[in-house]
């Protein structure tokens, strides 16, 4: 019984360290599947790069990456997706391939863009998943264009800076992340040189107070989940349960054993979530 119950310990540490690594490392997306069409759409002044997937369903899945990030990121998601739903991706503005007029970062702005792209592919809804600044610009769709959405999936969204876990500026991981996607732009962009400047921009849209803040939600009609991850460096635990309980009938789920990057970090449990919550709409 002594070394049946050493062993047990010694199974749960080791599960425990695996739990403790997958939410520490970014791993690399693998490559992103052969695309049904690729292009760059002219919208409020920018040029926006977007790539179709797949051909089924009647409703397509729009997903919006994080800030800093690119279409790219969603490479496993898209895979698996594309086999039963229409997947469009997107770099948002200024970021990836797409360029930006000289604007400064706004969610209205970019909330826009994706409006305009969806008006430019002739797509009138999508089930919107929205990772962090994605999640965000699903926000800023649910208050100006509900009609647009079928679905919100958020993940790791905030309403106001009083959300943003202030420990986020010096964590390790998130600064990983920040480097990864600057090696990223410097490949993608149509400006590889100007990464720091970019990164300027996007940090000083994080840091200005939404519209609407937290009362804004209270009108919101769009089917919403709102999901956090266990391990979340940026955005704290209790403000996205705030955010559910102010969305009317919005869900709540929380990724266990995964950060902010929970895509990255457990692809497959992540895209299941997904299609759970679409196939239920």
């Amino acid at each position: 019984m002594t070394r049946i119950l050493a062993a047990l310990f010694v199974m749960i540490g080791v599960s425990l360290a695996q739990a403790e690594e997958q939410h520490m490392t970014i791993p690399a997306q693998p490559p992103m599947p052969e695309a049904a069409e690729t292009g760059m759409a002219e919208v409020n002044g920018i040029a926006m790069y977007y790539a179709l997937y797949g051909d089924a369903g009647d409703t397509p899945i729009l997903m919006i990456h994080g800030g800093l990030a690119h279409a790219d990121i969603w490479a496993a998601q898209v895979a698996d997706l594309s086999a039963d739903y229409r997947v469009i991706v997107a770099d948002t503005r200024g970021h990836g391939r797409s360029t930006n007029d000289g604007s400064a970062y706004s969610y209205e702005r970019l909330a826009a863009d994706y409006l305009a792209l969806l008006d430019h592919l002739e797509v009138d809804k999508v089930h919107l998943v929205g990772w962090s600044d994605g999640a965000n610009i699903g926000f800023a769709i649910s208050a100006t264009a509900p009609e647009r959405l079928a679905s919100h999936f958020a993940h790791a969204g905030n309403v106001t800076l009083s959300g943003i876990d202030p420990s986020v500026e010096t964590n390790e991981v998130f600064g990983a992340y920040v480097g990864m996607m600057g090696a990223d732009y410097a490949k993608l962009s149509p400006t590889p040189d100007g990464f720091e400047a970019f990164l300027g921009g996007v940090a000083t849209m994080w840091g200005t107070e939404k519209s609407g803040g937290m009362e804004a939600l209270e009108s919101f009609t769009v089917p919403t989940l709102i999901v956090q991850s266990e391990h979340d460096e940026a955005i704290l635990m209790q403000h996205s349960r705030d955010i559910a309980a102010a969305i009317p009938r919005a869900g709540h789920l929380v990724l266990k054993d995964v950060s902010h990057f929970a895509l990255f970090q457990a692809p497959d449990a992540y895209t299941q979530a997904i299609r759970s919550f679409v196939e239920a709409q």
